[in-house]
């Protein structure tokens, strides 16, 4: 069942996807080659806590950890630990918060120091392809015109693989609901947008094949041929037109901006 939001309920999960970009653009001066991603997931907790909400991760479905941090060949869902951050590394964080009942969730990938000029790339299409689904989220439209947008960009024109095993989805009181919101698909099939209709637009790309597996530990999933994948994330809402965008990467960018670490892309 779809849960389509009132203006109001829209202003809740905007609140809680505020609070996930802050949560990042605070990350950002931590995320530095010696750190470990266990204590970039201890801040982001922190963090959180102390703005009256609650990590949406930690304890979903028995995850242990308030940010799923992915570094390099690791796609998503990868687990803070002792691991420490190299120069060159790209880093995906991917954040969720709850509070006031209502759910927010975006992700960003960070490179670390110098890295690869092909990481760059990757990263800087990934983002792209976003944003083009993103446009597409708009009233009269359908999931696959989202789903196409961001396969052409990626896969079509850029030759990535695009993961078939992950997806986006409906963000609201729960943090995972339906419509499913793929990376890849047909224009013009799928579900009718409608307004009310709020989404987690988030496409997963590799540098290499689409394929992935899962690690021994049940939730780290990597790319099957050991290449980099990049990982972006919105919050929004469909709208008229024109679709809201809820949380906002700008927080992020200007974090960025004061960092001696995180390189331009």
């Amino acid at each position: 069942m779809i849960h389509y939001k009132t203006p109001e309920e829209i202003e809740y999960i905007r609140k809680s996807s505020l609070l996930v970009s802050e949560t990042l653009a605070t990350l950002v001066e931590f995320i530095k080659p010696g750190q470990t991603t266990k204590k970039i997931d201890e801040i982001a907790e922190a963090f959180i806590n102390d703005h009256q909400a609650k990590p949406a991760f930690k304890g979903y479905r028995g995850f242990p950890a308030t940010l799923c941090i992915s570094v390099n060949e690791e796609v998503v869902h990868g687990i803070p630990s002792d691991r420490i951050i190299q120069e060159g590394d790209i880093l995906s964080v991917d954040c969720g918060v709850k509070k006031d009942g209502y759910f927010g969730d975006s992700a960003f990938t960070f490179p670390v120091g110098e890295v690869s000029a092909e990481a760059k790339k990757l990263l800087r299409v990934t983002l792209n392809a976003l944003y083009l689904g993103i446009e597409k989220a708009v009233v009269g439209n359908r999931i696959g015109d989202i789903s196409y947008a961001i396969q052409e960009h990626t896969q079509f024109k850029h030759n990535y693989g695009v993961v078939r095993d992950l997806i986006g989805h409906g963000v609201g009181k729960n943090l995972h609901e339906e419509p499913d919101v793929p990376n890849y698909g047909k224009r013009g099939k799928g579900l009718v947008l409608k307004e009310g209709l709020t989404i987690a637009i988030e496409p997963m790309i590799n540098l290499g094949t689409h394929e992935v597996k899962v690690l021994d530990d049940k939730w780290t999933i990597v790319t099957r041929d050991g290449r980099p994948s990049a990982h972006f994330e919105h919050t929004i809402a469909v709208g008229k037109g024109m679709p809201q965008i809820l949380s906002d990467h700008n927080l992020i960018f200007e974090a960025i901006k004061k960092s001696d670490y995180i390189s331009d892309f």
